[in-house]
């Protein structure tokens, strides 16, 4: 086997010396000086046969399975989730949202239906909607596993991944109202043109990965990047002034325990850590367009970037997502460390890579060049549907997380624009008292899965799975109960111990016993303790101080009339098993 080795690693140095391409030539197609490839040259000193630049079989097998994991993680959010905040008893049904679209569009499913609404929900029987959400999210978990496992995926399960979640997000209402969501369609998209039609293999002989599909997704990581860099320029003075990073670990939606450390940095790490994101999202992009060596580096650095932005909060699988199209900066030879050197994949890549140079590539068929159409058509569709992006990208009035395109193939993204100097949150508490004006009145509180509550619970640490609820309770924190109605609906749900809704949450204070007769909002400020404070000594994470109510004590007779004006079902009570 070693003497095979060494003489499959001696043809490729031949060919590589003797391939007729200058030595300038062979430094441009590394992006440096002759003899950059260190890590390839190491491996042929092994006796091992590595890689050259330029070839992508690897790349797309990388790109693949990333994609695969946060659809997986995604649909397995929705599996656990969307009955609850969508399903048949949900916060906000989606049957409702379909019948109110079908009215807006003339009370025909038609054409304008699912242009309104892309979602496969239309087709399917309504008498059980449950079962189509969990279907949905089944199947869809299934074909990400296989595609994760494997390594290997064609358009055909590519577009159905892509279809079902896009099934969730048109029906997902302010649940699926985030930037991460039309990222991942358009991420998803774009992975569909990675394979070929209907082979399903690793390394594909006659599908080669498009360079055109792999600029599509250097092109997504630029916008990612500019938009989220821009809007924080435009957005908000504490970004020009270098001071965000003071507020943003302990106001940021759903912290995690190295929050509470990094918010304590000293304040010159703070001012290094705002003006480095300005130098990462604003000027390192731009290099994706000046050769291999700096297309990498800046590939390297934001997939760095993103998995501090992980390590640092809890911010769903958006970091997790932003990586995905910076690995489209790397190359076969950049990225054959991931692989088994005497792996199915690395040996199919390298026989591409010997029959590329030794001529003997296959004469394309009447599918490669269908293909190439294809290709074509989709870099020219990316760069027409770019023109409002780019537009807004330069606009004084930019918006962030926005799509122009009712199947979101292009979107506009951001993040933090504005940030919270003060974190505030919506606690719910219940009383059994018949007075809730009683001053006697014990008023217990509800815990949800991750939002900050009890001031000695640590904070918890999901990322890439996702609390949809918990992250709503932060927006709701900082607005008014009138302009989040779903919090009352919410309200009511405890009063009448509906199973669906204390799922999504954490704890019950009145599980096993009578429900509350009445449910209350208050809002607190909070702040994170100081390390080596009695405070933190006793085990306080959080220190938090009473603003007021959110809003007032109500029983379930009391919003009868409340929720027959939204048209909500009036909650019923139950017995508290939960």
């Amino acid at each position: 086997m070693a003497a095979a080795g060494d003489s499959s690693g001696s043809s490729v140095r031949k060919r590589r010396v003797g391939s007729g391409k200058t030595e300038s030539e062979l430094a441009d197609s590394s992006g440096g000086e002759p003899g950059a490839d260190s890590g390839e040259d190491a491996e042929e000193e092994r006796g091992l046969p590595s890689l050259r630049t330029g070839t992508y079989w690897l790349t797309r097998i990388v790109l693949l399975r990333s994609v695969a994991f946060i659809y997986l993680v995604a649909f397995s959010v929705a599996f656990n989730q969307n009955k609850q905040l969508i399903g048949e008893r949900g916060l906000m049904p989606c049957k409702d949202y379909l019948n109110s679209v079908k009215r807006y569009v003339g009370g025909r499913i038609g054409t304008a239906a699912f242009a309104y609404t892309p979602s496969i929900l239309w087709l399917l029987d309504w008498s059980d909607m449950d079962a189509n959400l969990d279907g949905i999210a089944l199947a869809g978990m299934t074909l990400s596993a296989f595609v994760l496992v494997t390594g290997m995926a064609n358009m055909v399960v590519m577009v159905t991944l892509w279809v079902l979640y896009h099934s969730l997000v048109g029906v997902g209402q302010l649940w699926y109202s985030f930037g991460w969501e039309s990222q991942l369609l358009e991420t998803g998209f774009l992975a569909i043109f990675l394979c070929p039609v209907w082979t399903l293999s690793q390394v594909p002989r006659r599908c080669p990965p498009s360079l055109i599909c792999l600029w599509t997704f250097r092109w997504l990581i630029v916008r990612i990047m500019l938009g989220a860099g821009l809007i924080k320029i435009r957005g908000d003075k504490c970004w020009r002034d270098l001071t965000c990073m003071d507020y943003h670990y302990e106001t940021q939606p759903v912290p995690n325990p190295m929050s509470y450390y990094m918010h304590h940095s000293p304040w010159w790490f703070h001012r290094f850590e705002t003006f480095s994101n300005h130098l990462i999202e604003l000027l390192f992009p731009l290099f994706t367009f000046l050769g291999r060596r700096m297309r990498m580096f800046n590939g390297a650095t934001q997939i760095l970037f993103q998995v501090v932005l992980i390590v640092s909060g809890n911010l769903s699988f958006l970091n997790w997502l932003t990586i995905v199209p910076s690995l489209a900066s790397f190359d076969d030879a950049a990225l054959a460390f991931l692989f088994n050197s005497r792996g199915g994949a690395k040996k199919a890549a390298l026989e591409m890579q010997n029959e590329d140079s030794a001529g003997r590539t296959p004469k394309p068929t009447k599918g490669m060049l269908m293909r190439w159409v294809v290709n074509i058509s989709l870099g020219v569709l990316i760069g027409c549907l770019s023109v409002p992006v780019v537009m807004n990208l330069f606009s004084s009035k930019q918006v962030m997380n926005t799509s122009f395109d009712p199947l979101r193939i292009v979107n506009t993204y951001g993040a933090f624009g504005s940030i919270t100097k003060e974190r505030t949150e919506v606690i719910f508490q219940g009383t059994l008292s018949p007075d809730p004006k009683d001053p006697e009145a014990l008023w217990e509180e509800y815990q949800f899965l991750c939002k900050p509550g009890d001031v000695y619970r640590r904070p918890c640490l999901i990322s890439p799975y996702h609390y949809r609820l918990d992250w709503l309770m932060w927006f709701a924190a900082f607005q008014t109960y009138e302009q989040s109605e779903w919090v009352i609906h919410i309200a009511g749900r405890l009063l009448s111990n509906d199973s669906a809704v204390l799922s999504l949450l954490d704890h019950n204070p009145f599980r096993g016993g009578e429900p509350p007769r009445w449910v209350r909002g208050e809002h607190f400020r909070y702040k994170f303790s100081q390390p080596g404070s009695a405070s933190a000594a006793e085990g306080k994470w959080w220190l938090r101080k009473r603003i007021g109510a959110y809003f007032p004590p109500v029983d379930l007779e009391g919003l009868r009339g409340y929720f027959q004006s939204r048209s909500w079902p009036h909650p019923h009570l139950k017995p508290n098993r939960s």
